[in-house]
């Protein structure tokens, strides 16, 4: 059980906010084979308070989503704060992140994301914003970031003391630094030293592509629950493995791969219905390797997944995969998504190692071009 202020997870794990991926149909997905928070995608503070349409789009929730958990861009306590507001009057919004971690180039040049934790100032004043917006409502706000920009500027210890002296309700963090990206390994000793440093709950993230991954880092680290990614790629069935290991049963068998065709086909029914069939199924494109990596699947018919264009075509093509085949379990255990390789360095605005103010730097241009808005 994972207790955000007043808002309890009956299990302790939480959808990581993924561009283009977690949107209220793969939500509801994951949601319906486990249990856990689910975050939409993250969104800029000025595209909401600026009412931008592409931002508001995305504060599209599922029916059964009770639990409406929204990640926050923005690098201004005015704007962030009012966003803030606005989830929570508006769109019934029970639970607010706060993205400090996202290492995109083009967001850290900007002093944006995983670069912003630098300025403690501008870090501070940001959540203090919105946890003072979110109060009344009762609404618990969290943040996430990452061990720092590089090995010489770690930021995540005084992060820590920020979010918990601001009122946070808890802080995620990711074990890698923004150098890193989604390279090398996660440092899960990091997240151990931070659950030792504060007094709030540290939720774990980094490198958990299996239910066991998740227990062991909650048993090396003593954090208060995990953040799962990459690792839900092609694999909604990991929230089940979830609940059952944290609620100590038994693993459950793997599925065969005509039980992934039938998640297959609930996702692309969840797409056409939340984007209309066109629209969903060429969104649905992009997760077929995902399903399909490492299982016995001919090139053609590959490729012709890869441009599905009707729940018809779909139900066509997964009839000819090999509904009796196994779960190839050279997978497990592996990574999932995007990796690429660490930076030498990274592009910061000019002057911003300089000092760790921020409240007077001029970050006007931050939110433009951020996902969201």
């Amino acid at each position: 059980m994972l207790k955000l202020g007043d808002l309890t997870i009956d299990t302790p794990v939480v959808l990581a906010p993924m561009a283009g991926i977690t949107n209220a149909a793969y939500r509801r997905l994951c949601a319906e084979q486990g249990a856990g928070l689910y975050v939409c995608e993250m969104i800029t503070s000025r595209g909401i308070v600026e009412g931008d349409q592409k931002s508001l789009d995305m504060l599209t929730f599922d029916e059964r989503e009770t639990v409406r958990s929204v990640q926050l861009y923005g690098v201004d306590p005015v704007y962030v704060g009012r966003a803030v507001e606005l989830l929570c009057s508006e769109y019934g919004v029970a639970h607010v992140d706060l993205n400090f971690g996202c290492p995109v180039p083009k967001v850290t040049r900007k002093g944006g994301g995983g670069a912003l934790p630098w300025k403690r100032n501008l870090l501070g004043a940001i959540l203090r914003a919105a946890v003072k917006a979110a109060e009344p409502y009762g609404i618990p706000v969290t943040m996430k970031t990452r061990i720092g920009i590089d090995s010489a500027h770690q930021t995540y210890l005084d992060a820590g003391k920020i979010a918990e002296e601001s009122g946070a309700a808890a802080i995620g963090l990711h074990g890698r630094t923004v150098a890193q990206a989604y390279s090398g390994q996660a440092d899960w000793t990091k997240i151990a030293e931070l659950v030792e440093h504060v007094n709030i709950p540290v939720l774990g993230n980094g490198d958990i592509w299996e239910a066991s991954d998740a227990l062991r880092m909650v048993a090396e680290t003593g954090c208060a629950g995990v953040i799962v990614g990459r690792g839900c790629l092609g694999r909604p069935w990991l929230f089940r493995d979830l609940a059952v290991a944290f609620a100590g049963g038994e693993a459950l068998n793997l599925p065969t791969l005509g039980e992934v065709a039938t998640v297959m086909r609930r996702h692309g029914e969840l797409l056409a219905g939340l984007m209309g069939e066109a629209r969903g199924l060429r969104d649905f494109r992009k997760h077929v390797p995902w399903y399909l990596k490492g299982f016995p699947a001919g090139g053609e018919l590959r490729a012709a997944l890869g441009m599905v264009d009707s729940l018809t075509h779909l139900d066509e093509l997964l009839s000819q995969l090999d509904p009796t085949a196994p779960f190839p379990v050279q997978e497990l255990g592996s990574p999932r998504g995007r990796q690429g390789s660490p930076r030498d360095h990274v592009v910061l605005p000019h002057g911003w190692l300089d000092d760790t103010d921020g409240l007077n730097t001029d970050l006007a241009d931050a939110e433009i071009g951020v996902s969201g808005g």
